[in-house]
């Protein structure tokens, strides 16, 4: 897919260095080391509960209302957040206006808050009631990929657009429950808390500490493994691809996955029509992987194709990824930062 990103700063889209496309092979790296809850955390949590309590008392529709208003505050206050994500549109957008960049920035804004809003009610959700608000785009290759999931596995490659929580949940409802490839949170708190929602409809969380062996046990018994593909990976973990013209510490795992267990990558998305509390599960075709035998070649071409895919939908649908995140934080060696 051709990229059209600026071209102000050559440095940010120089090929890759022979030191860039060899990093550590684990498919899925490690986070920070676990520690011991603190006050802070503590306190933290409390807000969390009390909020999410809030939000799941209110019916649903109000609750969307609410995170509607809070996402344009947070549009409107937090200036640090909106200095980053402004600085993203303009690498992924530079033919936009800064207005046209603004107004992204403020729909994405408002989705993040709906996405909150509707995380407080997963819980009342049912297998019959989610289809109130989850439609399948295609449901023939829907049952297509499932069948095929059946007999070899599926990673399913995906990306914080649209309610990337609902994803996840609503498949388990629909009675495919996934693997789900996650970053813990630093507090675990409410990392615990968000995962026990999340295993109420079957989801299995693998923190990324462990899940490649997790991930490869559950693929050779045939379960759908999903794996988060659009975050900014240390420079360790990463391989360098382009992401809009410039290249992006992205994780191999998707491609390594897959290489390892001949499972099929199936880009699955849950977007949201409109404003509404409607979404549709997005099924694109499996991504073409090459094996050519070197082995670490072809993980950067298929994270490449991986990325590709989902930079596609970046473009289709900007409003509903979250713009304020760091994707380009980590640079090739030699490079300065550039948030």
């Amino acid at each position: 897919m051709a990229s059209c990103g600026p071209r102000k700063s050559p440095s940010l889209a120089r090929p890759p260095q022979p030191a860039d496309r060899h990093p550590r092979t684990d498919p899925l790296p490690d986070r920070d080391a676990a520690r011991s809850p603190r006050v802070t955390d503590y306190l933290e949590y409390a807000v969390f509960r009390i909020a999410f309590a809030l939000f799941a008392a209110v019916p649903r529709r109000a609750a969307l209302r609410i995170g509607t208003w809070i996402g344009e505050l947070f549009f409107r206050l937090d200036r640090p957040h909106r200095r980053i994500a402004l600085y993203n549109l303009r690498l992924a957008f530079p033919d936009r206006s800064e207005s046209e960049r603004l107004a992204i920035l403020q729909r994405s804004c408002h989705n993040l808050g709906r996405v909150g809003a509707e995380c407080c009610h997963l819980a009342a959700l049912s297998p019959a009631s989610v289809r109130d608000y989850v439609s399948i785009d295609d449901p023939a290759r829907w049952q297509a990929e499932l069948a095929a999931a059946a007999e070899r596995g599926a990673v399913v490659l995906t990306a914080h657009l649209g309610n990337f929580e609902l994803l996840a949940y609503a498949c388990g409802l629909l009675g495919h429950p996934i693997a789900l490839v996650h970053r813990p949170m630093r507090n675990a708190l409410v990392d615990d808390a968000i995962t026990a929602l999340r295993a109420r409809a079957g989801t299995v969380s693998l923190a990324k500490k462990n899940a490649a062996k997790a991930a490869l046990r559950a693929l050779h018994g045939h379960s759908i493994v999903a794996i988060p593909a659009d975050q900014n990976q240390t420079r360790r973990y990463g391989v360098f691809v382009e992401l809009f013209g410039v290249l992006a510490s992205t994780t191999p795992g998707p491609s390594r996955l897959a290489m390892l267990s001949r499972a099929p990558v199936v880009p699955v998305f849950l977007l949201r029509d409109g404003e509404s509390e409607r979404h549709r599960l997005v099924v694109l075709p499996p991504v073409e992987l090459v094996r050519s035998g070197d082995r670490e070649a072809d993980v950067v071409t298929n994270t490449q194709r991986c990325t590709a895919v989902i930079e596609d939908m970046m473009r289709r649908y900007p409003d509903q990824w979250i713009w304020f995140h760091k994707r380009w934080k980590t640079r090739p060696l030699g490079e300065p930062g550039i948030y």
